[in-house]
């Protein structure tokens, strides 16, 4: 796949980011394209949330939150393009509008909240037959999340705490759907049966999507493309066939 050549939905373009005087993301530069499956795989702490904030504009409030209480400064140079317009300041709200949507790490469903509740929350963006459409898809998706619509989310396993972010989401009429580490701490069989869901997802609704994981193994048979960062930096890059090829990925994500 050439770089150059490719329909990006979203284009990262030399970002820099510093938490106080630590470097986070240096020098990045990646495109995603349309339509299509990219994977930014790297260990803990080799900046990958950071990138995902960044990108969804999480990054914004975090700043706005910290200057506040007085934390840590937290600084970014660089462009982020969404449909070739750059949104590097734009609020996250406003990404949200034009349909980048992140669900984000550990989940974070509303655990006092129905299965139910948590999913309208996800679908303010709709209009009423698009939120009808997307809710019937949803429970297509997750047959597993029928029979809880009732349940607080709080009590839901890891695993379908996961489908129901992911559904919330979609709720949300994603054009590009940001996943941060949509398989941490699940089960083998939770994982294969999540990673299925995001390639289903992608290939039946055309949406793109962007997913961050640290384990590499359930998650590269479905990805187009792919990015191994590590201390904040892309140390590779390439096709499923091409990463899976490499004796540096396959020793460092697959301990072969």
């Amino acid at each position: 796949m050439s770089s150059n050549n490719i329909d990006a939905i979203l284009e990262v373009k030399d970002l820099l980011v510093y938490y106080e005087n630590a470097i986070a993301i240096n020098n990045v530069s990646l495109k995603c394209p349309r339509g299509k499956v990219t994977g930014v795989f790297g260990a803990n702490s080799a900046g990958k949330s950071t990138l995902m904030h960044t990108i969804s504009g999480l990054i914004l409030d975090m700043r706005i939150k910290e200057e506040r209480r007085g934390g840590e400064r937290i600084t970014w140079y660089g462009d982020v393009l969404y449909n070739g317009k750059n949104i590097t300041n734009m609020k996250p709200s406003d990404r949200a509008k034009e349909g980048l949507i992140l669900s984000p790490e550990r989940r974070q469903v509303f655990p006092e909240s129905s299965t139910m509740e948590n999913i309208k929350i996800g679908g303010y963006l709709a209009t009423r037959e698009e939120a009808k459409k997307t809710m019937e898809y949803v429970f297509k998706l997750f047959p597993e999340l029928i029979n809880l619509k009732n349940r607080e989310a709080g009590f839901l396993s890891g695993g379908e705490q996961q489908m129901l972010a992911i559904g919330r989401a979609l709720m949300a009429q994603p054009k590009l759907l940001l996943l941060d580490e949509p398989l941490l701490g699940l089960a083998p069989s939770i994982e294969a049966r999540l990673a299925q869901a995001i390639k289903t997802i992608n290939a039946e609704t055309g949406i793109t999507v962007v997913l961050s994981e640290q384990y590499a193994r359930p998650v590269f048979p479905i990805i187009d493309y792919g990015y191994v960062l590590e201390n904040g930096s892309i140390v590779l890059e390439g096709t499923s066939e091409e990463l899976m090829d490499n004796p540096d990925v396959l020793g460092a994500y697959f301990g072969m």
